[in-house]
């Protein structure tokens, strides 16, 4: 059934989800909330559907339908995945349904009861399948930018604080920045290839393949500085910290989850194969924010006495190890990060719901306001252990599998870099052991004698993604299979070759290989 439109379904269903809860009466938000789970089930079955019948050694892109949308400039509904767009769709059906349950009485309190933000998440969850889903770059760009309308009212309205609107402003603000270059670039794709379907811009036979080099990297740098905002990458990362901070954990779950990770799968779909040659041109440049972003990240993640913050901050360090994977132009670095956006998916995931657990029940998000939880609640206390360690890519769990790719990748690329990536991994078993030693263990204070442990639907909400952080830092092949096949086009698609080994170099009487990309001087710049 590969010509079934599973993709259309996928977008569709919770479109119409959306839809059907917003018109509901605004006494019927308990019918509301099992409308909202049911078709995020259905969304996650069908997708699960549609990728049993994935081959990882066929076409690139399959489950493709092409439809003209606005055939005067060339616009097409084009939609369809390779292995890297698979793995992300699958990742953010799975965090939705966990995030609704999660969210059952987290916004009790609004006017509405929060039916609207049930709506809300329904159609970010179309949006969030159509951006990984779409193969027509115009189509991409209206999904990005509509992914921006749930999040304003998710945060703006129903999020924590009297800051919540503020945050919600900044977001945009930079979101629409970064959108607005990404526009500009978008324009200037059309003008120099004549079309907007990505496989027919990207390759030695592509539209673009005749580019003007000065002009690649000003539409490199256009798409470029969009998705290190959203990603986000140092020095544009400040919404971040502030919108997760004034955000309820669902919210925050998926906007640190899954959002963020349209920005570096952006950056390895499009900024990467629709200008190879620009892509080289800024591959150090790209490393050292990499870098950058990791340290500076963890120094601030350590120095944060809000949790919601510090797992934000914690997102900035692990994205810039993203990043760094993409960027050193290797097949296990790219591989790793691929594997890093589904992994930290899972992992901040389950951080961000237990501690939203914690703050349910003190109303405080201070790390100073807690002190012993394991005593009284040691199911929660354990999962956001579990979670913590998968955070500092603990070996045994998801998380390092797709890190110490990075590292390896990383290395063969230049032994500098990686080595001074390896600070973050020092640095985030600091802020992880150090939070979870303060507010975990210790005495518990009188304040907190009537905390409770994590109810049947909490437990529920957390333990599959406990179990995934753990089976896939078991046995990740699964993923890998799925994903090595669309690094190894891309790679061929830039041409980029891995380096080889040292002990070769050294028995040549050549260096160690700083170079990733033997024939890159002769890019289809």
């Amino acid at each position: 059934m590969t010509d079934f439109p599973w993709l259309t379904l996928a977008i569709a269903l919770p479109a119409l989800g959306a839809l059907a809860v917003a018109l509901l009466p605004r006494e019927r938000i308990e019918t509301a909330k099992r409308a909202t789970l049911g078709v995020t089930v259905a969304t996650l079955l069908v997708v699960a559907a549609m990728a049993a019948q994935f081959a990882p050694g066929g076409e690139r892109l399959q489950f493709t339908e092409v439809y003209p949308w606005i055939p005067r400039f060339g616009v097409n509904y084009a939609v369809g995945v390779d292995g890297i767009a698979l793995v992300l769709i699958l990742m953010s059906v799975v965090l939705v349904p966990l995030v609704v349950l999660a969210a059952w009485r987290e916004n009790d309190d609004a006017p509405d009861g929060g039916k609207g933000y049930f709506a809300l998440i329904l159609a970010l969850e179309a949006m969030m399948i159509g951006v990984f889903a779409a193969t027509d770059v115009f189509l991409f760009y209206v999904f990005f930018e509509a992914m921006l309308i749930p999040v304003y009212f998710m945060i703006g309205r129903y999020g924590r604080g009297d800051e919540r609107r503020a945050a919600a402003i900044k977001f945009l603000l930079y979101s629409l920045l970064g959108g607005l270059l990404m526009l500009a670039a978008l324009i200037g794709v059309y003008v120099y290839g004549d079309t907007f379907l990505w496989s027919e811009l990207v390759g030695d036979s592509g539209a673009l393949a005749g580019i003007d080099p000065t002009a690649a990297r000003w539409l490199f740098l256009g798409f470029f500085v969009a998705f290190a905002v959203k990603a986000p990458m140092w020095p544009v990362h400040t919404w971040l910290p502030t919108a997760a901070g004034s955000s309820r954990p669902g919210t925050a779950v998926l906007l640190v989850g899954v959002l963020d990770k349209v920005g570096t799968y952006g950056m390895l779909r499009y900024c990467l194969e629709m200008f190879p040659g620009a892509a080289t041109w800024f591959i150090w440049p790209v490393v050292v924010l990499s870098l950058v972003s990791i340290v500076y990240g963890a120094i601030l993640a350590i120095a944060q006495s809000d949790m919601m913050r510090l797992i934000a901050y914690t997102s900035v360090s692990h994205f810039g190890f993203i990043t760094l994977g993409v960027f050193v132009m290797t097949s296990q670095g790219q591989s790793g990060a691929a594997l890093y956006m589904v992994n930290h998916g899972f992992a901040t995931g389950a951080l961000f719901l237990v501690v939203g657990f914690l703050v349910a029940r003190q109303g405080s998000t201070a790390i100073a306001d807690y002190r012993g939880v394991q005593t009284k609640a040691p199911v929660l206390a354990g999962m956001f252990l579990v979670s913590g360690l998968a955070g500092l890519a603990l070996p045994g769990l998801s998380p390092f599998v797709s890190e110490f790719l990075v590292f390896i990748g990383t290395y063969a690329f230049h032994p500098v870099p990686a080595i001074i990536a390896s600070i973050g991994v020092v640095l985030a078993a600091l802020y992880i052991l150090w939070m979870y030693q303060r507010t975990m263990t210790g005495p518990l204070p009188e304040s907190m004698a009537r905390l409770r442990d994590l109810s049947r639907r909490e437990t529920l909400a957390v333990a599959p993604l406990v179990a995934l952080l753990i089976v896939f830092g078991v046995y990740p092949q699964p993923l890998l299979d799925v994903i090595n096949p669309a690094v190894e086009a891309t790679m061929e698609s830039v041409g980029a070759t891995d380096p080889a080994p040292a002990v070769g170099h050294a028995e040549a009487g050549g260096g160690h290989g700083e170079g990733t990309s033997g024939g890159h001087e002769g890019e289809h710049e």
